[in-house]
């Protein structure tokens, strides 16, 4: 079954190579270049380009084993001075990688199904065919994600992989394969340190179901966790360690002057309140109670990624941020201490650990929504309220990527992904739940909520007709951004809200009861 939607979907992905050229497209050929034509202490200090090498040393490897491929496509892609190049024979080979890497997504689903469908999901008959079980719709839900769709086949990235990764790992974590679980996701922070925002969940998670047995500790399980931590932080960093650059590389990790919000907002909280400092900017300018003179020392609208000042509500830095979303994660991160026993618990604590830091983080980028997105896909096959809020979120979650895909070629593109996408999904949940459909509502969603997801069609009229036919593109080009962003964020926020409040009033006794 997941090779035949593998196979399916790859020959969809081909047809997708035409799609336009994002920057992250230019950002990887540099970094194939740097690490095919640098040595190794110039990987991290080079500045030939902007885009600059800033991921964990393992991808800039996983770069290096790219580009010995390359040298037989277009070794002129190679050279870190051609810059902006996109020959017909790069654009197909880098196009290509993406693809063949989904390979490892495709592993990390087949593994999490297998779990899913041999330890948590009832064996029912009522199915008919294995098309119709529930580890199917996972399977198709996985593979025809419409985020990765956008984020790595069009826009251009390698999120597949990390995905599969991850999935790796929670299986292996809910399997009772802790030391192996572990490994891959110290794996996975050394390909993408953004991963980072679930470390929380698996350091209380690890710590209280396999290192804490009773009341005692166990040294020689919390030994075998740090070498397996070290060891694979030792191959990644090592060489530049020995090399005197490990505060260069980290510096080049993080970023910290690029401001609080990325050039488009991510639909988080800090886009409410961005929106809430310019209202009051603006009417305060009106009610005299502003200097007329007085304005914020850089755009929050202007598109560009900088660092500025708010006008009437304090300015928020890095450490806010951290210290907000530490906060806002504690009441996971409890419940998850004081629950031990329940692997299901550690996929809902994680989906919650990347929604808070999605909500609170600092540049935060609207393409982190996935790694919300990914795990909760695991919970909506299983309990009748995930799938709702899975549904809800995914609907927003994926929308608000539409923007990225901003050139008149894409726009039936990415309309036609997304409402595939989503049809698929809210049928075969619904039937999956035995929903009964109403006009009025959408399958497994209140009333009030799918309102709210209709009210994305006159917001998308808006931004992809209405807003150019009014020529207001000179005038207010961050207009359809602002929109999109503040709309979904209120969808998101709701959604961060319900299913927090799901996990702390979940009881561990009922779920037998209310699992599928």
């Amino acid at each position: 079954m997941i090779l035949v939607i593998f196979l399916t979907v790859t020959c969809f992905k081909l047809l997708l190579m035409p799609s336009y050229l994002s920057t992250d497209f230019e950002v990887h050929r540099n970094w194939l270049a740097i690490t095919h034509s640098l040595p190794l202490k110039e990987w991290y200090h080079a500045n030939h380009s902007e885009w600059t090498l800033d991921y964990p040393p393992l991808f800039a490897w996983f770069e290096y084993g790219l580009s010995q491929g390359a040298k037989h496509f277009d070794e002129q892609m190679l050279n870190v001075t051609n810059l902006n190049y996109k020959s017909e024979a790069t654009v197909v080979y880098q196009r290509l990688t993406v693809i063949f890497m989904d390979i490892v997504l495709a592993i990390g689903v087949k593994e999490i199904g297998s779990y899913l469908n041999s330890n948590r999901l009832k064996k029912s008959s009522k199915w008919g065919s294995q098309w119709c079980s529930p580890v199917a719709v996972l399977n198709f839900l996985m593979l025809i994600n419409a985020g990765l769709l956008f984020v790595d086949h069009v826009h251009f990235q390698y999120n597949g992989f990390l995905f599969g990764i991850l999935l790796v790992s929670i299986t292996r974590i809910l399997q009772g394969r802790i030391p192996e679980g572990a490994f891959w996701f110290a794996v996975l922070l050394n390909l993408k340190h953004i991963f980072m925002y679930i470390a929380p969940t698996y350091f209380i998670y690890l710590l209280r179901n396999y290192c804490i047995s009773g009341k005692s500790l166990q040294l020689s399980r919390l030994m075998c966790l740090g070498i397996i931590v070290i060891a694979v932080f030792s191959v990644s960093f090592g060489p530049f360690i020995l090399l005197g650059q490990l505060s260069q590389v980290l510096s080049r990790l993080f970023p910290f002057k690029r401001g609080l919000c990325h050039a488009y907002w991510a639909p988080n909280f800090w886009a409410l309140y961005n929106l809430a400092d310019k209202i009051l900017y603006f009417a305060g300018r009106k009610l005299n109670l502003l200097d007329s003179t007085a304005s914020p020392s850089a755009s929050m609208t202007g598109g560009l990624v900088q660092e500025y000042s708010h006008a009437v509500l304090p300015n928020v830095s890095p450490v806010i941020t951290f210290i907000l979303t530490v906060l806002a994660s504690f009441p996971n991160l409890m419940k998850l201490w004081v629950s031990p026993g329940n692997p299901l618990h550690f996929v809902r604590s994680l989906i919650l650990c990347a929604f808070t830091s999605f909500m609170f983080g600092w540049h935060v980028h609207e393409k982190a929504i996935l790694m919300v997105i990914v795990p909760m896909t695991l919970m909506s096959i299983v309990w009748k309220k995930e799938a709702s809020l899975f549904l809800l979120t995914s609907t927003v979650g994926y929308y608000s990527l539409l923007p990225l895909l901003f050139e008149p070629f894409e726009l039936p593109i990415k309309v036609i992904i997304l409402v595939t996408n989503l049809i698929y999904s809210y049928a075969n949940l619904s039937q999956l739940f035995h929903m009964q459909r109403s006009v009025l509502c959408l399958p497994l969603l209140t009333k009030l909520e799918s309102i709210y997801i209709f009210g994305l069609v006159p917001l998308f009229l808006y931004e992809s007709v209405f807003h150019p036919i009014l020529k207001l593109d000179q005038s207010y080009p961050f207009l359809p951004l602002l929109l999109t962003s503040v709309y979904c964020s209120l969808g998101l926020m709701y959604c961060w809200i319900n299913y927090y409040r799901h996990f702390l009033l979940i009881q561990k006794v009922n779920y037998k009861k209310k699992a599928h």
